[in-house]
């Protein structure tokens, strides 16, 4: 494998490793995000958003490891090296993702209970 193909195929596995985060989370931040924005136009601007930086974060991280930057050995252990950063890249996207939330719902006047507020509902269905 060269360094090349390498340093693709870990990019390529850190895009969809990012994707697939994205769609699981996709649901539930919109539920989250229309109860506290007030408006689907918002919460849908905040989750395009949240998409976008748990794509790119990711990226970042894989893209700065570059085969050649460190010392050469084995194609797995290069490209493991190189998934490792972007799993960290994904993970400080998420948990910065889910402090910022979970400071914004501590805020945010809880419904009573089994109810969901009329806008989530909105953007729940949307």
């Amino acid at each position: 494998m060269t360094e090349t193909t390498q340093y693709l195929a870990g990019l390529s596995f850190t895009f969809a490793m990012s994707v697939a985060v994205v769609i699981y989370l996709r649901p539930h931040l919109r539920t989250i995000l229309g109860e506290l924005c007030g408006t689907r136009e918002r919460a849908a601007f905040w989750v395009a958003f949240s998409n976008v930086a748990l794509c790119l974060s990711p990226l970042l991280f894989a893209i700065y490891y570059a085969p050649d930057r460190f010392e050469p050995g084995p194609a797995v252990r290069q490209l493991g090296a190189q998934v490792g950063a972007a799993v960290a890249g994904l993970l400080a996207a998420v948990v910065i993702l889910g402090i910022v939330i979970a400071k914004s719902i501590a805020k945010f006047p809880a419904a009573p209970h089994g109810q969901i507020p009329t806008v989530a509902r909105e953007v729940k269905g949307g």
